[in-house]
């Protein structure tokens, strides 16, 4: 085949999404600490997309060096449980942080690590048998009349799928919208408790929502694109408007580490001594507010 030049940017984006979410994941896993139901999560999305970039790069090498139908199933199966999982766990981070915020008193028990297994095997779950159904014979293969944009995926599998993503963008936008309600409440019985001026009140909430809109708007500009072209696009489509609409969806994955992990002072805490041992145990770390949401 005639090298595509998408097909590398994609290669190239996969990388690079390995990488970042790679060092992630070894941090988490190799780290004691890491396994309150914060950092379980955030280490499901880090595999998810580690996962996911893993893909890009496997279905880049076998689609250029190794054509194969049988391989091609196997990794577009990959990229397919990858992708929802890294979704999916993003509404699991969303549902931990509202329960944290309502349920502030009774977080920190046994019943939120067992929900939150609970939501890990279902988040898996109904990833890998997403993943599943191409390699076990939904797929247009036979029948080229009933791919989707993405071969050799069904249109009624994208629709599935689309149509799933956007269910999940619906509970996140309606969660994120409690959870400003609250960052709000907070924030103002803060300033009243502790006399704070109106102002001190309103760049905090104001930061706060900020971040929860970043956070939001990022994930929707990510994927809606592709999401809503899954749904009108046709086989018969160009494929330039396939890679348009994808490689967006993909720069989530290479985002979400920044957003999710790296963000966080502990495992700055623990990279910083990794890279240069010169972090010491005096390091003071500032108290959370609303705008670390």
């Amino acid at each position: 085949l005639a090298l595509n030049p998408w097909d590398v940017v994609l290669c190239i984006s996969g990388t690079i999404i390995s990488c970042e979410n790679a060092i992630v994941v070894v941090v988490i896993f190799y780290t004691p600490a890491f396994r309150a139901p914060m950092f379980l999560l955030i280490g499901s999305l880090a595999t998810a997309d580690l996962l996911a970039g893993l893909g890009l790069i496997l279905h880049f090498a076998f689609v250029y060096f190794i054509p194969s139908e049988a391989v091609s199933l196997l990794t577009v199966g990959l990229l397919v449980t990858s992708f929802t999982a890294s979704v999916s766990s993003l509404l699991t981070i969303t549902i931990d942080r509202y329960l944290s915020l309502y349920n502030a008193l009774t977080y920190y028990s046994e019943r939120t690590v067992t929900r939150t297994y609970i939501m890990l095997i279902l988040t898996w779950g109904a990833s890998i048998c997403y993943g599943l159904l191409p390699i076990m014979g939904w797929n247009c293969l036979k029948e080229p009349s009933t791919c989707s944009i993405v071969k050799p995926l069904t249109k009624n599998h994208l629709i599935i799928l689309s149509v799933s993503f956007f269910m999940v963008f619906a509970v996140m936008l309606q969660l994120y919208v409690q959870i400003c309600k609250i960052v709000c409440r907070h924030a103002q019985q803060i300033a009243v408790q502790r006399h704070f001026l109106a102002s001190s009140h309103y760049v905090t909430t104001r930061k706060g929502i900020a971040t929860l809109a970043i956070i939001l708007g990022t994930f929707a500009s990510c994927w809606l694109p592709f999401a809503v072209y899954c749904l009108l696009g046709d086989y018969s489509y160009p494929a330039l408007y396939t890679y348009i609409t994808l490689l967006p969806a993909t720069y989530n994955s290479m985002i979400n580490p920044v957003i999710y992990a790296f963000r966080n002072q502990e495992i700055q805490k623990v990279l910083w001594t990794v890279c240069c041992g010169c972090f010491s145990s005096t390091m003071p770390f500032r108290s959370r507010s609303p705008s670390d949401v």
